[in-house]
């Protein structure tokens, strides 16, 4: 989708900005900000992205970086975290490559693979923006005393196995990349499933108004999820230009993230289909980057990323799970549940993986029980008594003070203590 990311995300709207800081920031957001693409061969001749667009930091505390996650706590990971922090559980994390001594995600990363072969190396500016800020929302754990600098991911403790499948919207070899590597994609998610990868995080998809199926990747996609993969994507970013069908996100077996804000709202970038599966953070996202400085952007892509998180810590704490068990775990867990407990903007509400640990742990002692009829049966179970648990009962804390909605423009990140001077 080429949606003009610089007109929704003007600075100047922001009356605490001044024209200077918005023509800068506008500048700035017109250089990265553009969707993520990788490419087809044929009649379809580009694979269009969801995108992460991301703002330019500004010089702050070390804690409002961990103060601005609002994610963490609308997740609660901390109640998830007293269970596992996703040890043992591997992501795979199909996009522009990762940075693997980001300070934030230093022992987290794997060896991985280049399906690409060519474009921006290590070290320049069109390599590894977007991998990195996907990497660092799964497993980031952050740097420091305690690790209390930098972002903590969803599953801190868990692997990336970083697989390059697309080029950033800035590296020169996009063009080449488009005509001779249409099938990196498929080759990348069968290249995972065969090198451990227990989640496969696709924070990428082809949402234009010719996006079609393609054999090949529906196939590895099935193939991924024949051999325990749990296959996670984002459902596109077209909510403003027409709802179009994305895939990967489309195909059968994937969970499909649909993006909110800190409030449960659906973002309204957010595409709406008949595939979303649950909702996730997508708005005012702090994502770090390979210059070691932080951003903060929005985009289904962090949503598939918070989700492939969420997926790492069930995975830790129940590895018997198939992927069509942990699907269903989701949706039956979600909180913020439509009215009609499903609908195209959110799916079955928001994820919930602290929720879906302890429902697959009753679910266990359950089956340890002789079953009525010599048959084993995975659900939900019985209804339980309505929670009142609805978007207002995680959202109020996250709010904040009255000028907390004013900072949706300004980022009040940071880079670290060695470059504080560096802005």
């Amino acid at each position: 989708m080429n949606r003009d990311m610089s007109a929704d995300m003007n600075p100047g709207r922001d009356p605490g900005v001044n024209n200077a800081t918005a023509r800068a920031v506008t500048s700035a957001v017109k250089t990265f900000m553009t969707p993520f693409r990788t490419w087809r061969t044929g009649p379809l001749a580009v694979l269009l992205g969801t995108c992460l667009a991301v703002l330019p930091s500004t010089a702050a505390h070390a804690d409002s970086i961990r103060a601005e996650q609002w994610a963490l706590d609308a997740m609660h990971t901390e109640e998830a975290w007293q269970t596992t922090k996703g040890a043992g559980v591997t992501v795979a994390v199909l996009d522009t490559g990762v940075e693997n001594d980001h300070p934030d995600l230093v022992g987290n990363v794997l060896e991985g693979k280049d399906m690409v072969g060519f474009g921006a190396d290590r070290g320049d500016r069109a390599w590894a923006r977007h991998g990195t800020a996907m990497a660092g929302i799964i497993a980031g754990h952050g740097h420091g005393a305690e690790n209390g600098d930098g972002v903590m991911g969803i599953a801190p403790e868990a692997k990336i196995l970083p697989v390059r499948v697309i080029l950033e919207d800035g590296d020169p070899a996009r063009s080449k990349a488009r005509s001779t590597r249409g099938n990196a994609l498929a080759e990348g998610i069968r290249w995972a499933a065969d090198h451990g990868a227990d989640v496969i995080n696709l924070s990428l998809g082809d949402d234009s108004k010719s996006a079609h199926p393609e054999a090949g990747e529906d196939e590895a996609v099935q193939y991924a999820l024949k051999k325990g993969a749990v296959v996670v994507a984002s459902a596109g970013n077209g909510g403003e230009k027409g709802d179009h069908i994305s895939y990967p996100a489309a195909y059968p077996g994937v969970i499909a993230a649909t993006a909110v804000d800190k409030f449960g709202t659906r973002a309204s970038f957010s595409t709406r289909r008949w595939y979303a599966t649950v909702s996730a953070p997508g708005v005012n996202v702090v994502i770090a980057d390979p210059d070691h400085k932080y951003y903060e952007g929005w985009g289904t892509s962090a949503a598939a990323a918070f989700v492939s998180g969420a997926v790492a810590l069930v995975k830790a704490a129940h590895p018997g799970l198939t992927p069509a068990q942990i699907k269903k775990l989701l949706e039956d867990t979600a909180r913020n549940a439509p009215a009609d407990g499903r609908d195209d903007s959110r799916g079955y509400g928001f994820i919930d993986p602290a929720a879906a640990i302890k429902e697959a742990s009753r679910m266990e002692r359950e089956n340890l029980k002789p079953a009525a009829y010599g048959e084993e049966y995975f659900g939900s179970g019985p209804e339980a008594a309505d929670s009142g648990d609805d978007a207002s009962s995680w959202t109020a804390p996250l709010a904040g003070g009255a000028g907390a909605l004013l900072l949706v423009w300004a980022v009040v990140l940071w880079r670290g203590r060695r470059a504080r001077h560096d802005f």
